[in-house]
């Protein structure tokens, strides 16, 4: 015992060289195998939400999910060691932006074991008790930090550069998305994305009758955030190449598709499209951290062409337009707003230097 803790101990040790950045390659396999791991948890969801009978931890949506941990888990772990062989060790070991992934494997599997004594002591959650489980919250934390490895190691790598491609950015765009879609499931509770068009469409019209329009209010500006947030902190990191946004909301659209059974497929492709639409804002305005106007015009502009263009599918598709005209022309104009505060939050100030 006293020979394996002195090599733990030398293991640990900081041999003192600076910490490297991986390939690009690596960095695209992290972020595939965290797509597996972010579509094995789209599985589970959907289980959860639609077979009512689930009565044990051990089902083959838990077998999809767990087996996308380890194997980016492994991945992860596998980096630390071929640089333990060759002579480093302890931080110097671990590439840059993948100690918080490291870190979070042995927290995700401490919460997986925890999460199955859970559910074999007290049954499987089938409702909305499923986003406030305390082993699924420390589930979705440690999966947040694995999935977002890509962005991390993107984010001050020496050939990632101000203006990247869209190719060299995928992925950290892809670790960045499926964390949204992590945020979104774990918001259910408020996603405008799983609405249908006629419940679009009925909300807004019967504002006096229930809580329709006031639910879909309050959904409409909690997506809006969690749609939009992600886009923002890249747009203050880099000039985005085109297709940025539409890639990130084609991913984000994947949850809530999961949990609606793609029931609501012109209103979940409604995203992608205004994903595109924010890749032609990018375009023309140029946001930047340097160009804070532009950045804020780009904050407030996008969520309104993104709401602005829900609220016109949903009466495309859903029947005719609402019959409040309040509700159905101010939601995507308080989007607006929202998206504009969001941008003087993200960039109070621009920076004095944009980035080579």
């Amino acid at each position: 015992m006293a020979l394996a803790d002195a090599g733990i101990r030398r293991l640990m040790a900081d041999s003192g060289e600076p910490r490297r950045w991986v390939s690009l390659r690596t960095d695209l396999i992290t972020a595939l195998l965290g797509v597996w791991f972010g579509i094995g948890l789209m599985i589970d969801a959907w289980a959860h939400t639609n077979q009512s009978e689930l009565e044990t931890f051990f089902t083959p949506w838990h077998a999809a999910f767990y087996s996308g941990f380890a194997a980016v888990s492994g991945w992860i772990i596998f980096q630390v060691w071929r640089n333990v062989r060759t002579g480093r060790q302890g931080l110097a070991a671990v590439p840059s932006g993948y100690l918080a992934g490291l870190i979070a494997v042995p927290a995700f599997a401490a919460f997986g074991l925890v999460d199955m004594i859970w559910h074999t002591v007290l049954g499987i959650e089938t409702s909305i008790d499923i986003l406030f489980s305390p082993s699924h919250l420390g589930l979705i934390v440690t999966m947040l930090l694995i999935i977002t490895t890509p962005l991390r190691s993107a984010w001050n790598a020496p050939d990632v550069g101000a203006r990247p491609s869209l190719g060299r950015l995928f992925p950290a765009l892809a670790g960045l998305a499926f964390a949204a879609t992590l945020v979104s499931l774990f918001l259910s509770y408020g996603d405008a994305m799983q609405y249908g068009a006629q419940r679009v469409v009925d909300a807004f019209s019967l504002q006096n009758e229930g809580p329709g329009a006031d639910r879909l209010a309050t959904a409409m500006v909690i997506s809006n955030v969690v749609l939009l947030a992600p886009v923002l902190l890249l747009a203050r990191r880099w000039r985005l190449p085109f297709g940025a946004v539409t890639v990130m909301y084609a991913i984000m659209i994947l949850m809530p598709g999961a949990q609606t059974a793609f029931g609501n497929l012109s209103i979940l492709l409604t995203f992608v499209v205004a994903g595109l639409a924010s890749d032609l804002l990018i375009l023309w305005l140029r946001p930047s951290g340097a160009r804070r106007g532009a950045y804020w015009a780009f904050a407030g502009l996008s969520a309104f062409v993104t709401w602005s263009l829900y609220m016109g599918v949903a009466s495309a598709t859903g029947g005719g337009l609402p019959t409040v005209p309040e509700l159905w022309t101010g939601a995507p104009i308080v989007a607006g707003l929202v998206g504009l505060a969001l941008g003087v939050l993200f960039l109070p100030n621009a920076v004095d230097v944009e980035r080579a």
